[in-house]
């Protein structure tokens, strides 16, 4: 339940148009629904503005799909990331009109009533190679009503590229970079462009990258101001904290 359907529940309650009793059986769940495979928290959509995101990693496909499908059932938009293609499978046999990325390996489900954030976000990366993370990215501020500005192939390899392509940063809040090998781009770009920037490592490279880690450090240690860095591959928390900053600076509006 979100903030502009508790208060029209509240409303109701204060003009008669419904019962104590009806509003407390509404409310019931609120705080969470216990599903035997999972808890669901329902009041994370009022404290955060989205819902809770399944992670698909770890549990099975026939546990995500109920999740999925109970979450479906109170009108809530839906967001699972690291989902595998059998996975999917399951919830699109309950949901049929849940979306697939398989590159970013996450499902969507718009809410019922969607709401949209205020401002844009840029989500660029150095290589095609870090398009998978992200997609994921893109995908989460899509889910959390956010519109998104996708830049990838920019990397310093060839930074004509990403020249070329200042006007996306201009017309951007925040700008989300993704970066393997040694992470530089995050740095350049937020030096150039002045705005909040959100840096991701991915785990893209040769032995010495560690898996990702070399990006990481070179991405904590960046003398650009305003960077901030996310865990290794972690395209969903970059775009949920970019989400929730927005929101609490630029409020929402309904679709």
């Amino acid at each position: 339940m979100r903030e502009p359907e508790l208060r029209e529940l509240l409303d109701a309650v204060k003009a008669g148009r419904i019962d104590t009793h009806e509003a407390v059986e509404r409310l019931r769940e609120l705080p969470f629904a216990d599903l035997g495979v999972a808890r669901v928290d329902h009041h994370r959509q009022l404290r955060l503005g989205f819902p809770e995101t399944i992670l698909c990693q770890g549990k099975t496909a026939d546990e995500v799909a109920t999740i999925a499908a109970h979450m479906a059932e109170r009108g809530s938009g839906i967001l699972g990331t690291r989902c595998s293609p059998e996975a999917f499978a399951a919830v699109a046999a309950k949901l049929p009109e849940a979306v697939y990325n398989e590159r970013a390996r996450t499902f969507r489900v718009p809410a019922k009533t969607p709401m949209r954030v205020r401002g844009r976000v840029a989500v660029i990366t150095a290589g095609t190679s870090d398009r998978g993370v992200a997609e994921e990215a893109v995908e989460t501020l899509h889910a959390a009503g956010v519109e998104a500005e996708s830049l990838y192939d920019v990397g310093v390899a060839g930074l004509h590229r990403l020249l070329a392509s200042r006007d996306t940063l201009d017309s951007c809040d925040i700008l989300i970079v993704v970066a393997g090998m040694e992470g530089a781009l995050a740095s350049v770009v937020a030096g150039m462009s002045g705005k909040p920037t959100i840096a991701v490592p991915t785990s893209v490279g040769y032995g010495a990258s560690f898996g990702g880690l070399a990006a990481l450090l070179g991405m904590l240690n960046s003398c650009a101001v305003g960077v901030t860095v996310v865990n290794i591959d972690n395209g969903f928390g970059a775009a949920a904290a970019a989400s929730l900053y927005l929101s609490k600076l630029c409020g929402h509006e309904t679709e």
